[in-house]
């Protein structure tokens, strides 16, 4: 018996067979990373500098945080942030109001034991909740928005419409409705459309001197109607487009987590006398909610990508009332500034992270701990 242990050969055997399944997988994640990471940062690096074509190539002048200046504080500032309105004190009212109820969860958050990092997460959160109601009542609601409050307004709008529409379709299929599967199948099919065509097919759709809607709206004479002349016409346009191509994905989800849950629960809440809203509300919500959680979290960080759309139905117009974020981002790559394309993109990363992470830790996360 060899007290040293095995040999070299065969330790190393034993290494490689405890390990076979990340040795399989390190060269994916190597690739996988190497195409994530170089981009990062790459476009970062050329957030910081200008570029410009010169004779036999390009040049990369570095002008550190400018980019970003233009943009937040600078001659940017009314494309990206938007021109504030007037301020009235119905909002001193209503920001006091969501201040006050911020703190009141962020005190219960910490009686309920919640870590340093919980807290210093939570407070960020709602920082970020209070610039957002800041945003939507200087900009949004009496100013002129720029392209981040157009994409909060895709985002928000656009994702509480299409839930809502998804989630009754699903509840209708489940109950019992005759031609069910049918449904199902129609309901499902504007999915396996691409964007672009869909964005062509609404722009068919909405032209009100040759589309096929066209005699209905002069007969009720609205012949000289323009919705692409006024911007929220526009970015209501927009999001019907964007909702008749993602309705059928929250559908799909929602109707298999309504289909998983516990039949006997439901008929039992029935004869207790519980009518249909009391079971959707006590017993199919509950069940469902972190399928929702989870679906409506997809769908929020694909609303913050949304471009094809806008640039096809009305090229951003009119001005740059539906210009998204990433239409920005890409208007400003086409005009070669690069730079300012990159810083763009950089701080639509950072709004989508930190709005996608707040709502996991404050929605998705509790919703799976109550199951």
């Amino acid at each position: 018996m060899n007290a040293a242990g095995p040999p070299p050969a065969g330790r190393w055997s034993l290494w490689a067979d405890r390990n076979a399944g990340s040795i399989f997988l390190l060269p994916a994640a190597v690739v996988v990373l190497a195409f994530s990471l170089f981009p990062l940062l790459a476009s970062f690096y050329l957030s910081l500098h200008r570029f410009k074509f010169v004779s036999g190539g390009f040049e990369l002048r570095h002008v550190g945080w400018l980019n970003y200046k233009k943009l937040l504080f600078g001659s940017q500032q009314y494309h990206f942030l938007g021109t504030a309105g007037e301020w009235h004190a119905a909002f001193t009212f209503v920001v006091v109001a969501a201040a006050a109820a911020l703190i009141f969860c962020l005190y219960r958050a910490a009686r309920r034991g919640v870590g340093a990092a919980g807290i210093v997460g939570r407070v960020l959160a709602a920082a970020a909740l209070l610039v957002l109601l800041l945003l939507f009542l200087r900009i949004i609601v009496t100013g002129v928005p720029g392209t981040l409050a157009t994409t909060l307004v895709y985002v928000f709008a656009g994702g509480a419409l299409q839930f809502a529409i998804g989630l009754g379709l699903a509840l209708l299929c489940t109950s019992g409705l005759r031609g069910g599967n049918f449904f199902r199948v129609v309901f499902f099919l504007p999915l396996m459309v691409t964007p672009v065509g869909i964005a062509y097919a609404f722009r068919m759709l909405s032209d009100m001197s040759k589309g096929p809607f066209a005699p209905l709206w002069k007969f009720f004479g609205g012949e000289n109607f323009s919705w692409a002349a006024d911007p929220w016409q526009a970015r209501m346009v927009v999001i019907i487009g964007d909702s008749w191509q993602w309705i059928p994905f929250i559908f799909i989800i929602m109707l298999a987590a309504i289909e998983n849950v516990d039949n006997e629960q439901r008929e039992a809440a029935r004869m207790d006398g519980a009518d249909a809203w009391q079971v959707f509300a006590h017993v199919t919500w509950p069940a469902v909610m972190p399928a929702a959680a989870t679906v409506v979290l997809i769908r929020a960080i694909e609303a913050f990508k949304i471009i094809d759309l806008p640039n096809i139905l009305t090229n951003g117009g009119p001005g740059i009332a539906t210009e998204s974020m990433a239409l920005h981002a890409f208007a400003a790559w086409r005009t070669l500034d690069l730079g300012g394309s990159a810083a763009v993109a950089y701080l639509l990363l950072v709004v989508s992270v930190v709005l996608s992470i707040s709502f996991f830790n404050l929605v998705v996360a509790p919703s799976r701990r109550l199951r």
